[in-house]
C-alpha cells in the first residue's frame, strides 16, 4: 500500500515546516497494523486491519487538512470512513465495520435512533452527513465478505442470540481500533516529545514460577482447615488441564478459594496460552486487599494492574510509575488485572472508547469472577449473555467462584435462554457436598423476632461476639445501647475508610488477645473482611449474606465445638433498605424449612425462590422506551440497528450508589495542612485520590440538605463544581460512630 499524495497528514505539531508531520499512509497503516493484531486474538484479523485502514479516511478532505494547518473549524473526520465501509463494503459487514469507524472518538452511536443520553448521533444521520469520498491513490482493501468471525461463525437464523453476538462482535471490534488508533497516536507524539517507550510488561510464564516458589512455602499442611486447603488447591490445579469455557469453583469461606483460583488460572493460561488473568471483586473495598495478595504471591508489583474508580494514577509519588500505570489501565495492559465488577460489567455494556478500549484483552483471558452470586437481579441476563458469549466465542475461560453457587443452570429450572446447561459449566471443586460439611464450622440457630432490649442484653452477656444489621440507622441504635462496654466497636460504611481500618485493627488485636469485643456492624464486614467470632448474630437476609456472615465465625475452625450463628427477625422499625427487602423475605422463607440453612440444597432452594419461583425480572434497564437490554436488541430487527449509546446509558450495576461527603479536621476526618497542599492541586483526580480516604459516601439528598443548612461547604466550585464538598460542622461526625444518621 502507497499513497501518492505526500501532503495529506494525519497529525500535525508546532513545526510549521511540517517537516515532522505524521503523513496520513503512515497513520493509516499504522492503526490498520496494530487493529489487525488486536483483532486477531477473536479470529477477526482482517475486520481489524480494514477498521483501521478506514477510521481516518475523512481527514484526505482539504477542509481537514486546513484544519491541521491551523485554520479554525470543526470539521470532522469519522464519518467518511463510515460511510465507504457501510456503501462500498456493505451488508452486515460494512455496517459494523461504519459503526465502529463512526464512533472511534465519540462513542457507538445509536442505529437509527437518537439518544436521551449523550450524543453521538445516529449511524443513519452519521453516514448521511458524511462525504462520499474514493480510496487515496495506493490504498486497498482485502476482500472480508467470504471472512466470517470466529465469533459468528456459529451463528443461525433460530438462535436467540443473534443481535447479541453481533453487538458484541461490533463492541470488541471497536475495542481493537480505538486501542490501536489511540497506541498508534501516541506513539507518534512520543517520539516527537522524546519520551521514553514503556517497557513491556512481565509475561505470564514468570509469573507462573514465582507463584509456584510462593505457594511451595507453605510446606506440609497442618491443621484440619489447611489441609482441606491443600487438598482444594490441588485438585483445582488439576482442573487447570481442561479446556478453555466455563467452569465454578464452589468452596466454603475459608477454604482459600482467592489462592487456588488464581493457581487455576495461571496453570489454565500456561497450558492454553491464555494471554492474561482477570479477577473480578464485587466490592471495591477489598480490590486493593486481593491486589497486594496477588502481588506478593506473584513476586513482582508491576505484574497485577488495580483498577476501579476510586484509584487516580496522578496520585502516585513516582510520575514515571504513574504514567505508567495509568496508560496500562486503559487498555488492561498487564498479565493480571484486578478490578470491580462495576468496572468490567459496565464497560462491556459501554459505548465511549475510553471504556471500550481494554475489551479486546478480554479474548483469550481467563476471567475469576469472585462471588458470583452478587449480580444484581435486575441486569443478571445481560451479565450471563455476555458471560456465555466470551466463554463460547472468544476463548476466555470464565470460572464462577463464589461459596454459594447461584441456580444458574437449566436443569434446575432456570427458565431464561441465558442460563447454563450442565455439561458446560465444570466444578473445579472437589465434591463440594463433602467440603461443605468438612469445612461447616458453625452452627446456625433461629431466633425468631428479637427486639432490641433482648439484643442489647445478648451483646452484653457474650465476650467476643459480631452483630451484622441490615441498615447503619440500626446498627447505630444498637450500638449507642451498648457503647458503655467493655469492646463495644461500631463499623460502617459511614465511617471514613482510615477510620474502619483502625476499627478492624482493633478488633484483630482485641480478637488475638483474648479481650472483649462486641462489634456492631453492617453488612460491609461480610465483604471479604478477615475476622474470626466465636459467636455472630445477624439480622435475616438472603441466605448468601447469611454464609457470609458464618464465614466470619470460627472461620479458622479454632473452637472445640462449632461456632454460634444467631439469626433473628427485627421489628417493623428496622426492617432492610428496599432493594434487600425480597432476599430477606425469601430467606426467611428458606430458613423455616430447612434445618440447615447453609446447605447445598437450601442455597440451592433459596436461589430458585429469587430467580424464578417469584417471577424475578432479570432485565429490567430502560433502554429507550424499551425495558431490557435483551428486549432492545431483540427489538432491533435484522438490519443491525443497535441502541449502543442506549443500553450504555442503561447498564448501571449500582442505580444510586451515593455521593462523596469529606470529613474534615478530627481523628479521622482531612488535615488542614493536606488541606493547604491541594488548595492549588489542578488536577481532580488525584485530589479526589488523596481525599478518598477521608471521605462517606451519603445520598444526594442528605448532602444537599447539609449544604442548605450550613453544615457542609463546596470547596474550589469555581473549578470542579460540586465534586468536592466537605463537612464543616465537624460535631456531626462521631470519633466512635462515624457520621449521625441520615
Amino acid at each position: 500500500m502507497k499513497i501518492q499524495n505526500p501532503e495529506l497528514f494525519a497529525h500535525s505539531t508546532k513545526n510549521t515546516s511540517r517537516l515532522d508531520w505524521e503523513l496520513l499512509e503512515d497513520h493509516l497503516s499504522g492503526v490498520g497494523d496494530r487493529s489487525k493484531a488486536n483483532a486477531d486474538g477473536f479470529g477477526a484479523a482482517r475486520w481489524g486491519g480494514i477498521a483501521g485502514l478506514l477510521h481516518d479516511l475523512g481527514k484526505a478532505k482539504p477542509e481537514f487538512q486546513a484544519k491541521l494547518r491551523g485554520e479554525n473549524n470543526a470539521e470532522p473526520h469519522s464519518g467518511e470512513g463510515a460511510r465507504y465501509a457501510h456503501d462500498q463494503i456493505g451488508g452486515l459487514a460494512g455496517k459494523i465495520l461504519a459503526y465502529c469507524i463512526a464512533g472511534h472518538h465519540a462513542g457507538l452511536p445509536n442505529g437509527i435512533t437518537y439518544s436521551d443520553a449523550l450524543p453521538p448521533t445516529p449511524l443513519s444521520e452519521r453516514l448521511k452527513s458524511a462525504q462520499e469520498l474514493a480510496l487515496p491513490e495506493g490504498l486497498t482493501l482485502p476482500p472480508i465478505r467470504e471472512q466470517i468471525p470466529a465469533p459468528l461463525q456459529s451463528l443461525t437464523l433460530g438462535d436467540p442470540f443473534v443481535n447479541f453476538k453481533l453487538h458484541f462482535f461490533t463492541r470488541m471490534l471497536f475495542s481493537a481500533l480505538t486501542d490501536a488508533d489511540f497506541l498508534a497516536t501516541q506513539r507518534f507524539y512520543d517520539e516527537i516529545e522524546n519520551r521514553i517507550p514503556q517497557s513491556a510488561p512481565p509475561v505470564l510464564a514468570d509469573l507462573a514460577v514465582a507463584l509456584q516458589a510462593h505457594l511451595a512455602t507453605f510446606g506440609g499442611a497442618t491443621g484440619d482447615v489447611n489441609q482441606i486447603r491443600a487438598e482444594i488447591l490441588a485438585r483445582v490445579r488439576e482442573g487447570a488441564a481442561d479446556k478453555p469455557g466455563l467452569f465454578s469453583l464452589t468452596v466454603p469461606t475459608g477454604g482459600g478459594k482467592t489462592l487456588a483460583s488464581l493457581a487455576f488460572a495461571m496453570d489454565h493460561a500456561q497450558r492454553y496460552g491464555l494471554q492474561r488473568v482477570v479477577y473480578v471483586i464485587p466490592y471495591t473495598s477489598i480490590v486493593e486487599q486481593t491486589a497486594q495478595v496477588f502481588r506478593k504471591a506473584l513476586g513482582n508489583s508491576d505484574a497485577v494492574l488495580e483498577h476501579h474508580a476510586s484509584f487516580d494514577w496522578e496520585g502516585l509519588d513516582d510520575a514515571s510509575e504513574s504514567e505508567r500505570l495509568k496508560r496500562a489501565a486503559q487498555n488492561w495492559d498487564r498479565p493480571v488485572v484486578v478490578t470491580t465488577a462495576v468496572q468490567f460489567f459496565e464497560s462491556l455494556f459501554a459505548n465511549r472508547p475510553s471504556k471500550c478500549r481494554k475489551l479486546h484483552r478480554l479474548a483469550n483471558s481467563v476471567i475469576i469472577l469472585d462471588e458470583a452470586q452478587t449480580l444484581p437481579l435486575r441486569l443478571l441476563r445481560p451479565c450471563l449473555a455476555a458471560i456465555k458469549e466470551l466463554a463460547g466465542g472468544y476463548g476466555a475461560s470464565v470460572v464462577l467462584c463464589t461459596a454459594t453457587q447461584p441456580a444458574l443452570l437449566k436443569e434446575d429450572g432456570f427458565s431464561h435462554p441465558e442460563g447454563f446447561a450442565r455439561a458446560e459449566v465444570r466444578e473445579l471443586a472437589p465434591d463440594p457436598p463433602r467440603l461443605y460439611e468438612k469445612l461447616r464450622r458453625v452452627r446456625v440457630t433461629q431466633m425468631g423476632k428479637v427486639g432490641d432490649d433482648a439484643l442489647a442484653q445478648q451483646l452484653q452477656g457474650t465476650k467476643q461476639v459480631l452483630m451484622i444489621l441490615n441498615n447503619r440507622r440500626h446498627a447505630r441504635t444498637i450500638f449507642d445501647r451498648i457503647r458503655p462496654l467493655p469492646g463495644a466497636m461500631h463499623l460502617t460504611t459511614n465511617m471514613t475508610a482510615a477510620h474502619r481500618r483502625r476499627v478492624l485493627e482493633n478488633v484483630r488485636g482485641r480478637l488475638q488477645d483474648g479481650l472483649p469485643v462486641r462489634l456492631i456492624a453492617t453488612s460491609l464486614i461480610e465483604a471479604g473482611v478477615d475476622v474470626d467470632f466465636p459467636v455472630v448474630w445477624r439480622a435475616v437476609a438472603g441466605i448468601d449474606s447469611i454464609a457470609q456472615a458464618a464465614g466470619r465465625c470460627n472461620r479458622e475452625g479454632k473452637l472445640s465445638g462449632r461456632g454460634k450463628v444467631f439469626v433473628f427477625q427485627t421489628d417493623g422499625d428496622h426492617k432492610p433498605p428496599a432493594d434487600l427487602q425480597q432476599f430477606a423475605d425469601i430467606g426467611a422463607e428458606v430458613l423455616a424449612i430447612h434445618d440447615d440453612p447453609l446447605s447445598l440444597e437450601a442455597v440451592r432452594d433459596y436461589f430458585r425462590r429469587l430467580y424464578w419461583d417469584r417471577n424475578q425480572a432479570l432485565d429490567t434497564a430502560q433502554v429507550g422506551s424499551v425495558t431490557g437490554i435483551m428486549a432492545a436488541l431483540e427489538n432491533s430487527g435484522n438490519q443491525g440497528d443497535f441502541p449502543f449509546t442506549d443500553i450504555a446509558a442503561a447498564f448501571r450495576l449500582i442505580e444510586d450508589g451515593g455521593l462523596p461527603l469529606i470529613i474534615r479536621g478530627g481523628e479521622w476526618g482531612v488535615s488542614s495542612e493536606l488541606m493547604d497542599t491541594l488548595r492549588f492541586n489542578p488536577h481532580a483526580g488525584s485530589i479526589a485520590r488523596q481525599l478518598q480516604p477521608f471521605q462517606v459516601q451519603v445520598r444526594q439528598r442528605f448532602r444537599s440538605k447539609l449544604l442548605h443548612l450550613g453544615g457542609a461547604e463546596i470547596w474550589r466550585g469555581e473549578e470542579f463544581g460540586e465534586q468536592f464538598v466537605l463537612l464543616s460542622n465537624s460535631a456531626l461526625y462521631d470519633a466512635e460512630a462515624g457520621l449521625g444518621h441520615e
